[in-house]
């Protein structure tokens, strides 16, 4: 039986990461493998499954092939909303807005060795980090993956830079045209949706991404 990782390894690998892809399971209308399978061989370090119309048995479907996908390129799985479902599909963790539950619920149904990650919209949500493992702060600008969400722009990035007390991916419409100002406010790591799902050639568009970030070392 393999053994999983436990949280301090899986924190190690998110600190050392800088592109998260959020999909579901059919990412621009194509089949799962399509997507994911480039984007990781091209510089994808995280994949968080969020399907909001799927049912459990379908999540754990989708998982199971991103999982395979994500141990061959060396990068951790994250569920949307769905810690119950952390264990059974072999993920790393769960991510949760600030109004699905608390880190510290998200983490007891998950499990003591999953990582929790949580949205954060405002200076105080970004500042406090609560229980979570790392923090998505956005959306920077605005974007339909988030209908009726006011964008923070680039001040909550530049906020997070000085004061995000664990490890924060910048999200909300980036892609190459624009990731030069989230890099130039602070941000080491992205995440993005559309800039890969809806790409021609989502190796080629992660590609891109990765040149970007990867000019800009982790401090």
């Amino acid at each position: 039986m393999a053994v999983m990782p436990d949280l301090d390894e899986r924190r190690a690998r998110l600190r050392d990461a800088r592109l998260y892809l959020v999909c579901d399971l059919r990412p621009g209308g194509r089949p799962l493998a399509d997507v994911v399978a480039p984007a990781l061989a091209a510089g994808v370090d995280v994949v968080q499954l969020r399907d909001k119309q799927a049912t459990g048995e379908e999540l754990l479907a989708g998982a199971a092939i991103a999982r395979q996908l994500c141990d061959d390129a060396g990068a951790l799985l994250i569920l949307n909303d769905r810690p119950e479902l952390v264990e059974a599909a072999g993920a790393d963790g769960c991510h949760v807005g600030q109004d699905d539950m608390e880190p510290v619920a998200a983490r007891e149904r998950a499990g003591d060795g999953a990582l929790v990650g949580q949205s954060t919209h405002f200076p105080d949500e970004v500042a406090d980090g609560g229980e979570a493992d790392y923090i998505g702060v956005g959306p920077v600008h605005a974007t339909p993956t988030k209908p009726g969400r006011h964008p923070v722009g680039v001040e909550l990035v530049r906020f997070a830079a000085f004061h995000a007390p664990v490890p924060f991916f910048a999200i909300g419409g980036i892609d190459s045209t624009n990731i030069g100002e989230i890099l130039a406010a602070g941000a080491h790591r992205i995440a993005v949706v559309r800039a890969i799902t809806e790409a021609d050639d989502p190796g080629a568009a992660t590609a891109a991404l990765r040149s970007a970030l990867d000019a800009e070392p982790l401090p």
